[in-house]
């Protein structure tokens, strides 16, 4: 088993998890796993993976959970994520949850907290247009972000009531500036006893 910090970040994309992940690993001094960089980072180097995800990326779908499982149980077990981790854009089904919560009680220690980055629907889309434009994301079209958000909905969302249950999840308004909503989250995460 291992001592450390284990958090995960969900909320709707664009909501800016993956900007406070990083702030938040530097923090508490763990990993920031996020498993669209990892297929992002296999598209761009072509590898059989990334031509596996990419049409799917492309078109805003989940990549299927047996792949999305494997890479994130993969990265667990590399040496830096044994003393706690931070996971970004994962689990996003109740599947993915059901596996992380199988891989945790195998080789780790259950999540500290859950911290659900909320924002405005339409401040997001603005958020990922601009992004886009930003750093050439050709997956991040208005017609792809939209529906991004519904499949979010439909499949992310219903995971906010399950980590309620389980007394995990933190709830954060992520509108305002990148330091304003960095302070909001570390404040909750203390209040709720998990202190970086």
């Amino acid at each position: 088993m291992t001592s450390g910090t284990r958090l995960l970040l969900i909320g709707p994309p664009g909501a800016g998890k993956g900007t406070q992940a990083s702030r938040l690993a530097s923090a508490f001094a763990v990993p920031a796993i996020s498993t669209g960089d990892i297929f992002r980072d296999n598209v761009a180097n072509q590898t059989e993976l990334g031509l596996k995800v990419k049409s799917i990326m492309d078109a805003g779908e989940y990549v299927p959970d047996d792949i999305t499982n494997a890479i994130v149980a993969d990265r667990l077990r590399e040496p830096d994520a044994k003393n706690g981790f931070l996971l970004d854009g994962y689990p996003r089904t109740p599947d993915q949850v059901a596996e992380l919560d199988r891989v945790l009680a195998a080789e780790y220690e259950p999540l500290n907290a859950v911290v659900l980055i909320d924002a405005d629907p339409e401040e997001v889309v603005a958020r990922l247009l601009k992004r886009a434009a930003e750093q050439g994301r050709a997956d991040d079209t208005e017609g792809v972000i939209r529906h991004r958000m519904s499949v979010y909905s439909a499949q992310t969302a219903p995971l906010i009531d399950l980590f309620e249950e389980r007394g995990l999840l933190v709830r954060v308004d992520g509108l305002g500036s990148v330091d304003e909503v960095t302070e909001r989250i570390l404040n909750a995460l203390a209040a709720a006893g998990v202190v970086a």
